[in-house]
C-alpha cells in the first residue's frame, strides 16, 4: 500500500497559544506521527488547507474532492475537523476505485490524552481493508459515509440508520 494523506486542519492539528488563551490550527501533525511510529508503508502528505471544519465552504470540499480524485494512490486518508467531517465525506461519494477514509480528533494531537493516534491507526487499518468507497474512522469504529452522524452532546460518532 502507498498512502496519500490530505490534511485539512481541524482539532487534530490545533495548538494552544497560552498567551492568547486560544486554539489555532497549526501545521499538520500526521507525517511526524507516522514517522515516529515507524510505519512500514510509503506515504505522502499534502496540505489542502488549515481550517476549522465549521469554517469550510462548498469550494473547500470541491478542492478536497479534486485532490482525492486526482492523486495517483488508491488509498487516501483525510485528516479533518469533526464538525464538518460528515458533510465532506458525503461530498466525496462516487469517486471510483478509491478507498477514502476521513479521521480526526476530539482533542488536539499535541495533548497527552488525545484520541488522534488511536483514530489515525483505525483509519489506516480501514483504508487497507475496506472496499473502494468513503468511510469515517472515529471512536474505534469505521462508518460508511452515508450512515454516520456526530452526536455533539455525547461527543462521539454513531451509526445512523438511513
Amino acid at each position: 500500500m502507498k498512502l496519500h494523506i490530505i490534511t485539512t486542519g481541524g482539532t487534530i492539528d490545533k495548538i494552544y497559544f497560552d498567551a492568547k488563551s486560544d486554539y489555532q490550527v497549526g501545521d499538520p501533525v500526521i507525517g511526524a506521527l507516522l514517522r515516529k511510529m515507524a510505519v512500514g508503508f510509503p506515504f505522502t502528505v499534502e496540505s489542502a488547507m488549515r481550517k476549522d471544519s465549521l469554517d469550510m465552504t462548498d469550494e473547500d470540499r470541491k478542492l478536497i474532492r479534486r485532490l482525492a480524485r486526482d492523486c495517483a494512490e488508491d488509498c487516501v486518508l483525510i485528516t479533518h475537523g469533526t464538525d464538518g467531517m460528515v458533510a465532506t465525506a458525503m461530498a466525496l461519494q462516487g469517486i471510483e476505485e478509491k478507498r477514502i477514509v476521513l479521521t480526526g480528533a476530539l482533542q488536539p494531537a499535541a495533548f497527552a490524552e488525545s484520541d488522534a493516534i488511536f483514530n489515525i491507526g483505525c483509519a489506516i487499518g480501514a483504508v487497507q481493508s475496506k472496499p473502494p468507497g468513503v468511510y469515517i474512522a472515529m471512536n474505534g469504529e469505521v462508518f460508511d459515509a452515508d450512515r454516520v452522524r456526530k452526536n455533539v452532546s455525547a461527543n462521539r460518532f454513531e451509526h445512523q440508520v438511513p
